[in-house]
């Protein structure tokens, strides 16, 4: 997570431990960009998701520009089947709700959660077939 002087180190904390927590629940790779973006924040967010290789296609970027007021959810090949855009959307509402209110690390961290959660995967009672 690129964040800079935006967030505390406590802070970063907390938004690494959602994001442990999210990959956790749902078996996907979640990154987290704060910091400056270029005029064209989605593609700027592309270019972040694309640079993580052959891990892209199981991830999910929240790239966040607090200066120019911009958030951008990128969901990969695979991510993209258990997180739809409505998913994403409300997450985003989730988050900007928070970063209006001035609470950047909570909102972020929330909106990770919301993103985990609706991507989890379903929990599996027998494995064995009779």
């Amino acid at each position: 997570m690129a964040a800079g002087e935006l967030l505390s180190s406590r802070q970063r904390e907390e938004v690494l431990r959602t994001v442990r927590l999210a990959q956790q629940e749902s078996g996907l790779r979640f990154s987290v960009y704060v910091g400056e973006t270029d005029d064209d924040t989605r593609g700027y967010a592309r270019r972040l998701h694309g640079a993580l290789g052959r891990e892209a296609a199981r991830s999910v970027l929240v790239a966040v520009d607090p200066q120019r007021r911009r958030l951008e959810i990128v969901t990969g090949e695979h991510a993209a089947r258990q997180l739809d855009d409505r998913a994403c959307a409300l997450a985003a509402m989730s988050m900007t709700s928070s970063f209006s209110a001035g609470d950047l690390a909570g909102g972020i961290a929330g909106g990770v959660v919301m993103l985990g959660d609706h991507a989890r995967q379903p929990r599996t009672l027998h494995t064995d077939r009779a």
